[in-house]
C-alpha cells in the first residue's frame, strides 16, 4: 500500500475507471455516464476517491453518497493484482471518515452473497447483516446482503413521557 495514495476521483479518471469497474464486476458494471453523474453531485452528496500509484496508474476506487444523516458505500473495487495488499481497507476508511465528517449516523452497503472477500473486509470494520434484497444483482440472480454501521447515536427525537 505504500507506494500508492488515494485523492479525490475527477472527470479525467471516468475512462480508467470505467474500464476497471468492468473487469472487477463484468456483470454489474456502471457505465461511464453512471460514473459521471455520481461525480456530478460532488461534493454536495458524493465523495469519490481513487487509490493511484507513483506513475499515475489507477488500481482502486470508492465512492459514498451521503446525506440527511445517512451514508450509503457506493462502490469499492481494487484490481485483482494489488488486493490483499490494504488498498481496500484505506479505501473504506476514507469513506468512512468523510461519512464522519459528514455527520452521518450510520453507513449502508450492499455487497452481493457470493463476495465472501468483501464480507470479511466490511464485518472487519464493524459492518453487520442487517437484511437481503433478493436477486438484486442481475443478470446473475444474486442476492444483496445488507450491512450497516453505526457511527454515532441518534439523540433522542419528540417528546419524552417526563415532557
Amino acid at each position: 500500500m505504500s507506494d500508492v495514495v488515494l485523492r479525490i476521483m475527477t472527470e479525467a479518471d471516468l475512462p480508467a475507471v470505467h474500464r476497471l469497474d468492468r473487469v472487477l464486476f463484468p456483470e454489474d458494471t456502471w457505465s461511464e455516464e453512471m460514473l459521471a453523474g455520481e461525480l456530478a453531485d460532488q461534493p454536495r452528496t458524493r465523495y469519490y476517491v481513487v487509490a493511484e500509484t507513483p506513475d499515475g496508474e489507477i488500481v482502486g476506487y470508492a465512492g459514498l453518497a451521503a446525506a440527511g444523516g445517512q451514508a450509503d458505500v457506493q462502490t469499492i473495487g481494487v484490481r485483482a493484482d494489488r488486493r490483499k495488499g490494504g488498498i481496500g481497507a484505506v479505501l473504506l476508511t476514507a469513506l468512512l471518515e468523510e461519512a464522519v465528517r459528514r455527520g452521518s449516523e450510520s453507513v449502508f452497503l450492499e455487497v452481493r452473497a457470493d463476495n465472501d472477500a468483501a464480507h470479511r473486509l466490511y464485518e472487519r470494520f464493524g459492518f453487520e447483516r442487517v437484511g437481503i434484497r433478493k436477486r438484486y444483482y442481475q443478470p446473475s440472480d444474486v442476492d444483496a446482503i445488507v450491512m450497516c454501521r453505526k457511527l454515532r447515536d441518534r439523540p433522542p427525537m419528540g417528546f419524552t413521557r417526563a415532557e
